[in-house]
């Protein structure tokens, strides 16, 4: 069992204590390690991140890793892994020796002024070359206007448009389901640190909503609905761990293409959301229980 998991129960939890956003995000961190290893499949770890984040106890959580090897369980067994840990030693040190001699070579034939590319007189590396320093500063923190807009119009740059499924936005990082182009079956996840990243696919389930565009509301209002959530929700800001935003179609069938946006605010006392309108329109208080 993954050791975080483990901990609260110790402390005098059970499979039915109440989850916080906390152990949903480790367990989603957990599924992600079991993706990248090859233990689940794409569309096993779309269809259990899902259900991850809208587990209600721990035993539910611990439902969907029971089956998946921990760092105290690797995959490998010993002989196996230390032979392949000598082949890929072998393999990094051969590949490193041709990198160098090819670096050197190109050295040469760009800068050298001998006969020899071992041979330097002078070193290429600190002639001038005229290149000026370019500095990226793209959005980190994304739950301010900067940050929210600056996001929004990275999204614009990278796509072309802001439609998508979903997009769930945390303090420092983005996570926007896309419509594959060559499968409508299929959603593109990408994760955005910075910049967003190439995407994995998955079958398009049943809590994927419309395709709408998923910029189409009011920044500023919903930066100061953020802000002012936790007092909203009775909650002191010192107190809280955790805010995230959720933008979503909304469920209305008289309203197509409207969007619902939802904030999720966590403290060690309790966690709560707010649910409003693109244009900042409350629509549901969920309190703290």
């Amino acid at each position: 069992m993954a050791k975080w998991l483990g901990t609260p129960l110790a402390r005098g939890g059970s499979t039915t204590t109440r989850a916080k956003d906390s152990d949903r995000q480790d367990a989603c961190q957990i599924l992600d390690a079991a993706l990248n290893d090859g233990q689940l499949s794409m569309e096993e770890h779309r269809d259990r991140v899902s259900t991850a984040t809208k587990a209600v106890t721990l035993g539910d959580l611990q439902d969907l890793i029971a089956d998946l090897q921990s760092e105290s369980a690797p995959a490998e067994v010993p002989a196996l892994k230390s032979r392949a840990r000598r082949n890929g030693l072998a393999l990094l040190a051969a590949a490193f020796g041709v990198s160098v001699l090819l670096g050197v070579g190109i050295g040469w034939g760009l800068y050298g002024n001998t006969s020899s590319p071992l041979d330097f007189t002078t070193d290429p590396g600190a002639k001038p070359d005229g290149v000026a320093a370019v500095v990226l500063t793209p959005p980190k923190q994304l739950h301010s206007l900067g940050g929210l807009t600056g996001l929004l119009e990275q999204t614009r740059k990278r796509f072309g448009d802001t439609m998508g499924y979903r997009l769930v936005i945390y303090p420092t990082y983005a996570v926007l389901d896309r419509k594959d182009p060559a499968d409508d079956r299929r959603v593109l996840s990408y994760t955005y640190r910075g910049g967003w990243g190439d995407p994995t696919s998955s079958a398009k389930s049943g809590s994927d909503g419309a395709l709408v565009d998923l910029g189409k509301f009011d920044v500023k209002a919903t930066v100061g609905i953020m802000r002012g959530a936790a007092e909203t929700l009775g909650m002191k800001q010192s107190d809280v761990t955790n805010m995230y935003l959720v933008i979503d179609p909304a469920e209305d069938p008289t309203a197509p293409g409207e969007l619902s946006l939802s904030v999720y605010v966590s403290s060690d006392y309790g966690s709560g959301y707010l649910v409003f309108a693109g244009d900042g329109t409350l629509k549901q208080v969920s309190y703290p229980s």
